[in-house]
């Protein structure tokens, strides 16, 4: 298969933000090592991580200048040295933390590429490798959620709130959401038994209100800042659990004295990297009942909004200021 040696990619230039996102045409085509795959992106997904990554929030997150994007899509050109199992033409998602999916060749671990599922398009398989991963994982082997029990769900209308919100609904949850007033149709269609506005002050006594006094089962938190106090605030004492997976709205503090005297909950922080790495069987067991999701038809096809490769500033800073629904996918 005849691969070019240069490529149209988007550069971060910057710890800045997407403003210093710039198109190139001239980036070297990558070659894949041992045990990693070259793949023609079809289609890229556009994460938070993208912009924790441009701002330098990101933890052990690449340096400028590089080529961001960190999920992509498309079908293998190539396969590096001692990898079996995935023949040119094959079609797979997965991801690559340090970059490069906003292009139109990237790099990825053979062993974390999966298959694009038999009838789908690239686009529409965008999703499963992030952000379905990472709300099964806050959700079950972390949050332990249980039938009958409540589910608070912020950012709901998010790629991963959204798949929150069908998966919580599937195990037997109550599921109040949060999302601004212009998404609630969005969160609501997917069975949300609750939506409230995201930017509301009174999220946690309306929760307390909802479940007469009790306070959440388990609080998915992915918005940081204020958002962040308002899902302790609102998680049942002593056994309730708030799984940390985000912080799109910025960081925020908690105290043990606050662990002591206020908030007597469980706190547990997700980085769907880490899990993979540190809880291989754990991420092992979140893929299989995914799997199985997908195969009883619980979770189907995505439907990502999709951008030009050029439009992924516009698409990243949308994403920063909270403007879009669910997936966002670039196209080179």
């Amino acid at each position: 298969m005849s691969v070019p040696s240069t490529m149209r990619a988007l550069r971060q230039t910057s710890l800045n933000g997407p403003q210093d996102l710039r198109l190139i045409t001239d980036a070297p085509v990558p070659r894949p090592g041992p045990g990693e795959v070259l793949i023609r992106v079809t289609a890229a997904g556009v994460n938070f991580v993208d912009i924790s990554q441009g701002r330098g929030t990101f933890a052990g997150g690449p340096r400028p200048p590089y080529l961001a994007g960190i999920e992509g899509a498309g079908e293998v050109t190539a396969a590096g040295e001692g990898v079996t199992g995935l023949e040119p033409g094959a079609h797979v998602i997965g991801v690559g933390m340090g970059g490069g999916a906003f292009a139109e060749y990237m790099v990825l671990p053979a062993a974390g590429a999966m298959p694009v599922p038999a009838g789908w398009t690239d686009e529409q398989a965008l999703g499963l490798v992030v952000n379905l991963p990472t709300a099964l994982a806050a959700l079950k082997p972390l949050g332990g959620v249980t039938a009958g029990q409540t589910v608070l769900i912020h950012a709901a209308a998010g790629g991963t709130g959204q798949a929150a919100v069908t998966m919580a609904k599937h195990y037997g949850a109550t599921v109040i959401a949060t999302a601004s007033p212009g998404k609630h149709e969005v969160v609501r269609a997917l069975g949300a038994d609750h939506v409230l506005d995201s930017r509301g002050a009174g999220i946690a006594a309306e929760v307390r209100r909802l479940t007469g006094g009790a306070g959440a089962d388990l609080v998915l938190e992915s918005v940081g800042g204020a958002t962040l106090e308002a899902g302790l605030a609102a998680a049942k004492r002593v056994t309730g659990r708030v799984v940390v997976y985000g912080m799109a709205g910025g960081e925020a503090a908690i105290t043990n004295w606050e662990l002591v005297y206020k908030h007597q909950i469980h706190v547990i922080g997700l980085n769907i990297g880490t899990l993979i790495q540190a809880a291989p069987q754990i991420f092992g067991e979140v893929m299989g009942e995914l799997s199985g999701l997908l195969a009883a038809g619980v979770l189907g096809p995505g439907r990502p909004t999709v951008y030009e490769l050029a439009e992924g500033p516009k698409a990243l800073a949308e994403l920063e200021a909270r403007a879009t629904v669910g997936k966002l996918a670039l196209v080179p």
